[in-house]
């Protein structure tokens, strides 16, 4: 097949870094557009980075959504090449980018026309509020650059080519450094200057994608970007890729309600420490997460060829490797957390308060390393629904248990405390839901749509 690298075959160890680095660097870039627009706008002050805040809840929540596909091709065309059917492969690359092209300009339609009710949930005052609306439907009008992206992204994954995605998606970072002071300060536009920053270059992103495609030796001789959808190659795509994106959506909805409690107990601090709090955590899950979708894509490959051996050996190299970078966040959020949040807003009381959420969140930050790592091998054998179960169970009882510590008089720390809490206990039951389903999920697979 044209373009793509066979990972079933070489040094495992060699495989995973080499696959998973341009993963992670591109994870970082993305989550790099907020914490950059964050940094600029935080010069503005409190309220302005409370105002993308929020708007950054959405746009997570919206980036959820397209992990339907991101995993979805990662899962089916990574498997169809490991089959060594490239007919099937092609034609799975272009449903992935059909679905997400339908999904995103329904989901920026939505959030464009009701931008209004969506930023009241938070019941911040008026002129954040007004800020934080712009903001929305400047964003929401990028989603179809935003989910196209993300699919491209997921096959070039899957073709073992990762450092496509990275290269392409580096250089709209540096478009959004380089706009990003100018649009704010230079010609004066505030948060609706970051936003057109941010449209700006996700639109670049995707017409490098586009031109990529063009090269005569690109992956699988081409492929279509629109197609006619067929029942069995979206019923494939739907069954891998919705676990995923159901339970990173309800994540960031679960955050929304957490914000707006966040909001009540300690205001517009309170709900500036949970965002950007979040955005700084993001460092270590974007990190992890990068290692998880270069683990699922070795493993799509290798377990439709049958090499099982090589499944449970990615495993336990990539575990290894993400544990000790869980414990390195433990380390620098319990001890630097201050110095950590001052990096990102001069203010001595968001600082102090920055201070806390990383103190508490650090406790969980090896516990997450394990939650995602076993995530990927699930994605990579099919099996997306243990981590969606998991996930959507412990996430929905972060808002009672919340509920719970602010009212027996934690405050704001109360909420920090059940975020900790259950991001270790979905750790520790998605290793032991491996371990006792290890040899059935180990099994030869029959391949099918």
């Amino acid at each position: 097949m044209q373009g793509i690298k066979h990972l079933t075959e070489g040094p495992i160890f060699k495989q995973l870094f080499n696959l998973a680095m341009p993963i992670m660097a591109t994870s970082f870039i993305q989550m790099a557009y907020s914490l950059i627009n964050a940094a600029w706008v935080g010069r503005i002050g409190s309220e302005a980075v409370a105002a993308i805040g929020t708007v950054g809840i959405l746009a997570w929540m919206a980036t959820s959504i397209s992990l339907l596909n991101k995993v979805g091709s990662e899962v089916s065309v990574g498997q169809a090449i490991g089959a060594k059917d490239e007919n099937k492969a092609k034609t799975f690359a272009s449903h992935n980018l059909t679905i997400a092209l339908i999904i995103s300009i329904l989901l920026g339609t939505l959030l464009f026309i009701f931008a209004n009710p969506i930023i009241g949930v938070y019941e911040l005052n008026s002129s954040i509020s007004a800020k934080a609306v712009i903001y929305l439907r400047i964003i929401a009008s990028a989603m179809p650059f935003m989910f196209l992206s993300t699919a491209f992204t997921g096959i070039y994954n899957a073709a073992g080519r990762s450092k496509v995605p990275f290269y392409i998606s580096g250089t709209g970072l540096i478009i959004n450094i380089i706009l990003d002071p100018i649009f704010i300060f230079v010609c004066e536009w505030g948060t609706t200057g970051a936003a057109i920053a941010t449209w700006i270059s996700q639109a670049s992103v995707l017409g490098l994608f586009l031109y990529k495609l063009k090269g005569k030796k690109d992956i699988l001789r081409g492929f279509s970007i629109i197609t006619k959808l067929q029942k069995s190659y979206t019923l494939r795509i739907l069954r891998l890729g919705l676990p995923a994106a159901t339970l990173n959506t309800l994540f960031a909805f679960v955050n929304m309600y957490i914000c707006r409690l966040a909001s009540e107990q300690g205001g517009h601090i309170g709900l500036m420490t949970m965002t950007l709090g979040g955005q700084i955590e993001a460092i270590t899950w974007n990190t992890s997460q990068g290692f998880s979708s270069a683990l699922s894509a070795f493993i799509s490959q290798n377990y439709a060829a049958g090499k099982q051996g090589r499944v449970l050996q990615a495993y336990k190299a990539t575990l290894w490797i993400t544990s000790l970078l869980g414990s390195f966040c433990t380390f620098l959020f319990i001890f630097y957390g201050q110095e950590v949040f001052s990096l990102f807003v001069p203010e001595e009381k968001a600082i102090l308060a920055g201070g806390v959420f990383l103190f508490i969140d650090g406790y969980s930050q090896l516990f997450m390393m394990l939650e995602i790592t076993t995530q990927g091998l699930f994605y990579g054998t099919g099996r997306t629904l243990p981590p969606a179960i998991i996930s959507i169970t412990f996430n929905c009882l972060r808002i009672p248990l919340a509920i719970i510590l602010t009212n027996l008089g934690m405050g704001v720390e109360g909420i920090w405390w059940a975020i900790s809490c259950t991001s270790i206990a979905k750790g520790l039951f998605a290793y032991l839901w491996f371990a006792i389903i290890k040899k059935r999920v180990l099994n030869i697979p029959s391949i099918a749509i």
